[in-house]
């Protein structure tokens, strides 16, 4: 298996390389094995590790070998896919007017060290980034427990797989990037700049496009440079969508173009 990957801009994380979770469910999207004729509506865990910041608008080529797919530019991996073999463990939900009222406290209003965040960024429009702010709920195993809500825009609508029913779904990458930024927030990005190392997703079935839904995080602990979270959604009558775990590290905000507490203007 060859193929080829692109991150577009309007996919950033950071403000020169792809948000995490986008390029990782990008990638774990390309794991078709249980997929024949494209039809497809959950997919099983998948672990995908980012080895270098994802490149913008440039050819990713991703080879297959021994059940791992790789997205590499120019000899150099820039991320690796896997399935995932452990059970994930979902984050209890939030009902949805508690997650409608925590976003108020979303910490990012404040202060956002990437406020252009395809998934969590400030100063995306509605409708071009996905705006899912999460506020604090109540404590995690080891942290915070956070959520918000989410309506998926049709712009998000994948239309290469095949459904079992007629409702228009988001994309795989749109639903990792939704799970993605929340656990961030869930762990200690309000007090120093991380980005995600790796993270395994599980998707039940495709959130609906203009459906709300509930995403949840919560911290599950830290050691040294790195953070551990995970992250649930779920849809409108409470049921698991997806869900997903997440380990970050801390950065230096120069080499990602971020800002720190300390630089706030």
């Amino acid at each position: 298996m060859v193929s080829e990957l692109i991150v577009p801009r309007r996919f950033c994380g950071p403000p020169d390389t792809g948000n995490g979770g986008w390029t990782a469910g990008a990638l774990a999207a390309l794991d078709d094995a249980d997929s024949p004729d494209n039809r497809c509506d959950s997919w099983p865990a998948i672990e995908v590790s980012l080895r270098r910041p994802p490149p913008l608008d440039t050819v990713l080529h991703v080879t297959e070998a021994d059940g791992v797919l790789t997205a590499a530019v120019g000899g150099v991996t820039i991320a690796t896919a896997r399935r995932a073999e452990r059970d994930l463990v979902e984050v209890d939900p939030v009902a949805p007017d508690v997650a409608a009222a925590a976003e108020a406290s979303y910490p990012g209003l404040d202060f956002h060290p990437f406020p252009t965040c395809f998934a969590c960024g400030t100063a995306r429009e509605e409708g071009d980034g996905l705006r899912i702010f999460p506020g604090r709920t109540g404590a995690g195993p080891d942290g915070d427990r956070v959520a918000a809500t989410w309506t998926p825009h049709p712009s998000l609508h994948e239309d290469w797989h095949v459904y079992v029913d007629e409702h228009p779904r988001a994309s795989v990458a749109a639903t990792w990037a939704a799970l993605d930024c929340i656990g961030g927030w869930a762990g200690d990005l309000a007090e120093r700049l991380m980005v995600l190392g790796r993270m395994t997703a599980r998707i039940d079935d495709l959130p609906v496009i203009g459906e709300p839904h509930v995403v949840v995080g919560e911290g599950r602990g830290q050691e040294g440079r790195k953070t551990s979270t995970a992250s649930t959604l779920y849809d409108g009558d409470g049921r698991v969508v997806a869900t997903a775990e997440h380990t970050w590290i801390a950065v230096d905000p120069e080499l990602f173009g971020g800002r720190t507490p300390l630089a706030r203007s």
